[in-house]
């Protein structure tokens, strides 16, 4: 009864208050009352009244109920916000899936056509039964219409003149909407990049088109104009852009202008030189009001002036590329972005050609890298994201770029920042470049604190190695979250202590350091959280009275990016800096840190055939060999590039020993990678082999036992040591031999043997895979005595059977000197006693 009789005065109440009018005067009021505080207390509001006497001849419930039914509104009001937002991301989504389908469908149609026009003539020419090449012609005429990147043929004008640059700027525009909306590159969408009203966009990379490509697709919420303004602000989004500079601006049409462009980049590894690039950017408005920037190289076929040149660096090629910008209906814009590059992949090392032929690389370092930086700013802007602490997010961005680019400046060592090589102990692993030169620092990455008066420079120490079987991902992940397995507390702590302005000297740091703990404190990360910024507390203790000087907490400011997995493409890196405990805006960074990336094959080409499918029949283990386009590149036959730097100030009369101390740190980290990568590497990737993919090898059981046999006939003596027919246990032995053993095709001419099988031994002395072996000539790594050597003793090898070589050097694909004490060859004689292949031992081998 009580109960029933408190509901109905309550109604009452709450039925009262509906009739309530509130003068403007009174909502003034409450409106103050409620940006300040949207849901006050009972003596709030109590006070306010007493406060405010246009509000004494209102109740305090009447009152509460004004906050409850203003707090309501202000919900519906943001709900009804989102739901407009997501309802205009998806109309625009929904357009741009249209457009996508409507491509496609175009390229279908282009493909049947041609399809159908090569079959009829095939037909025809087979019909007439000619014998000349127009077969050929014809069905390379299909590949290369694929391509579409014909020489541009430019009328009889001055290309240097506005006239000519004109003439260059229309026909980039066009070339770069078809490939922006068009059929002008085979475009393949990525595994895993599905559209959504959150997703990143349509990202899609390039099949069968010269150099590589890539194209994204998505929507941002920031204004056509601004979005330009921040595409063209290359360095401040593409980590990898060292320098723009744009020399000269023509006005053209329509208020557009065209703009000659020098570019700079860093190279991503130690192993080849960096690219720089010559292009002119043309940006105007469409008759739809779309927004366009495009960009192409000038080269001797398209004309134009020549631009600046560098030693240090290798000219790149900017095929028709850029940006369509086009305005949505309430706010926003679609974006198109297009990037193709012939990178000059053949100047490089071969193993790291993937690197330069890789459009996935190039899509997460570049064309993503676009689209995720404007959608970061657009949601910075509008307050989607809120950072604790008092840093503004451009600070943060800061921070993380100037991690990045000190970190690129230590990998590539330009000689017109002041970087110098010095000669080496004898063993080319670990590269030691310094620079004494602080004015190219200051006003960059680095602060004039670390460059005092009584003479200071920089050191680096820095190498790079071939890493088998490891996703970059998992590598950079274990080494961020265990730091203790790797790093040395004082080397540390002699970072640390080059932050202060008369440092204390450590000539030389103990092996191991001392035990220590870290704490990871998160700063800031990407909308996509493939990026983190963080701060990282070293915390020290003393085990022994000569520890005390060193036992106290140091800081790094860390960045960690590419460590989701199912991430675009397979470069992950951990870059980090020693800074004090003040952390201010303008602190000075040191960088150091690791980057691996993987080496994707490139996969335009055909695949290869059965007959050298032995090694993946070894690798993929007990099911057998799956055709190449159904193996998983980021399961089976992995390979990533690890690079390694570390940087360290130096006072002038201790930089020798300082460089001693970094050379062995780099060793010393360089081999607790390696014992990570050996431990995290899964299970059934191909490096160490278990019993199953043993068992699952019937050719290279085969080929091991043909191996033994022919040695046996041929040296009169054993290969191995237990030598057993018992089948499985022939290969482990062989497999796990502690010499490098390796298989050649057989061919009389001696220069050009391919490796088709070796050992484990075998792929780490040439630092490669199975798969990857089959690409390696025996004379790229035999050196020019090795090669003579072997070219003499060649017919005796046919016909004896069997030569022993003496000691001497050879070369691994990373380009290592590989020193071996004598090494064996025979030939290896088949079931039937035929030539099957040239059998190489080569004993007691090392890295020089």
């Amino acid at each position: 009864m009580a109960l029933a009789m408190h509901r109905e005065c309550s109604s009452k109440q709450m039925d009262a208050s509906k009739y309530v009018r509130y003068t403007p005067e009174q909502v003034e009021a409450l409106e103050r009352v409620y940006n300040e505080c949207p849901k006050p207390s009972s003596l709030r509001r109590q006070q306010l009244i007493r406060e405010c006497p246009i509000l004494c001849n209102i109740e305090p419930k009447q009152i509460k109920v004004w906050f409850q039914n203003r707090r309501c509104r202000e919900k519906q009001r943001k709900e009804a916000y989102r739901l407009q937002t997501v309802n205009r991301k998806l109309n625009a989504m929904n357009k741009l899936l249209m457009e996508e389908n409507d491509r496609l469908q175009k390229q279908v149609s282009q493909l049947v056509y041609e399809n159908g026009y090569m079959r009829q003539q095939l037909h025809s020419q087979a019909s007439t039964a000619t014998t000349d090449n127009s077969c050929e012609s014809v069905v390379m005429s299909g590949q290369h219409q694929q391509q579409h990147n014909p020489t541009p043929q430019h009328p009889e004008k001055d290309a240097s003149s506005p006239a000519g640059l004109l003439a260059i700027a229309a026909e980039t525009l066009t070339q770069f909407l078809a490939k922006a909306t068009g059929t002008a590159v085979d475009w393949v969408q990525m595994i895993g990049m599905k559209p959504g009203p959150d997703s990143i966009g349509i990202v899609a990379v390039s099949r069968n088109c010269n150099g590589v490509a890539a194209r994204v697709c998505g929507l941002v919420s920031l204004e056509p104009m601004k979005v330009a303004e921040i595409l063209k602000d290359r360095p401040s989004w593409f980590r990898d852009c060292r320098c723009l500079e744009v020399l000269n601006v023509i006005p053209a049409g329509n208020g557009g202008t065209i703009e000659l462009v020098y570019m700079q980049t860093y190279a991503p590894t130690t192993l080849a030189a960096a690219r720089d690039f010559w292009t002119v950017r043309y940006t105007t408005t469409l008759e739809d009001g779309s927004l366009v920037i495009c960009e192409r190289s000038l080269t001797t076929s398209t004309g134009g002036p020549s631009g600046p040149s560098s030693s240090s660096f290798v000219r790149a090629e900017v095929l028709p590329s850029g940006y369509l910008i086009r305005p949505c209906e309430g706010g926003g814009a679609i974006i198109h972005i297009v990037d193709h590059v012939d990178l000059d992949a053949w100047s490089v090392p071969e193993v790291l050609r993937p690197l330069y032929e890789s459009s996935k690389i190039l899509a997460q370092k570049m064309t993503v890298a676009a689209l995720r930086h404007i959608r970061q700013i657009a949601q910075e802007s509008s307050g989607e994201i809120q950072y604790g602490g008092s840093r503004q997010p451009a600070v943060l961005r800061t921070f993380s770029q100037k991690l990045c680019r000190g970190f690129n400046d230590a990998v590539n060592g330009f000689v017109d920042d002041g970087w110098s090589v010095l000669s080496s102990d004898g063993v080319e692993d670990v590269t030691i470049a310094v620079n004494s030169s602080p004015n190219k620092f200051l006003g960059s990455q680095y602060n004039a604190t670390i460059f005092p008066n009584f003479g200071r420079g920089v050191l680096c120490a820095k190498a790079s190695m071939l890493l088998q079987n490891v996703p970059p991902a998992v590598l950079v992940r274990f080494l961020r979250e265990h730091r203790s397995e790797w790093a040395d507390h004082g080397i540390d702590a002699y970072s640390a202590a080059s932050l202060k302005t008369s440092p204390y000297a450590i000539p030389c740091v103990r092996p191991g350091g001392f035990p220590s703990s870290h704490v990871i404190l998160p700063l800031a990360h990407t909308v996509e959280q493939e990026e983190f910024l963080e701060v990282v507390r070293l915390e020290g203790h003393a085990f022994s009275p000569e520890d005390i000087p060193l036992a106290h907490d140091m800081y790094l400011l860390q960045l960690c990016s590419g460590v989701d997995e199912n991430a675009v493409g397979a470069c992950a890196q951990l870059v980090f800096a020693p800074i004090d405990e003040s952390f201010a805006d303008d602190a000075p960074l040191l960088p150091s840190g690791f980057r691996v990336i993987q080496l994707d094959p490139k996969t335009d080409g055909p695949a290869p055939t059965r007959t050298l499918d032995l090694a993946s029949t070894l690798e993929v283990g007990s099911g057998g060999a799956r055709p190449t386009c159904e193996a998983d590149a980021s399961t089976y036959n992995l390979r990533s590039v690890l690079t390694i730097a570390f940087q360290f100030v130096f006072e002038n009369h201790l930089r020798d020993t300082v460089a001693i101390m970094a050379r062995q740190y780099v060793r010393s980290v360089v081999g607790s990678v390696q014992r990570v990568a050996m431990a995290i590497a899964p299970s059934r990737l191909g490096g160490h082999l278990g019993p199953k993919s043993l068992s699952g090898s019937p050719e290279a059981l085969t080929l091991a036992r043909w191996i033994c046999r022919s040695y046996r006939i041929c040296a009169g003596a054993e290969l191995l040591r237990g030598d057993s027919q018992a089948g499985d246990a022939v290969l482990k032995e062989f497999w796990h031999h502690s010499d490098a053993i390796m298989c050649c095709s057989v061919n009389t001419n001696v220069a050009s043997p391919v490796f088709t099988f070796a050992n484990q031994a075998g792929l780490d002395m040439l630092e490669t895979t199975l798969v990857a072996l089959q690409d390696i000539m025996l004379e790229k790594v035999l050196d020019e005595g090795g090669r003579k050597v072997l070219s003499s003793e060649f017919p005796k090898i046919m016909q004896q059977g069997i030569a022993y070589l003496p000691a001497g050097v050879c070369i691994s694909s990373m380009g290592r000197p590989v020193a071996y004490e004598q090494a064996v060859a025979w030939k290896v004689l088949n079931d039937d006693d035929s030539h099957h292949c040239l059998a190489f031992m080569f004993m007691n081998w090392s890295f020089v």
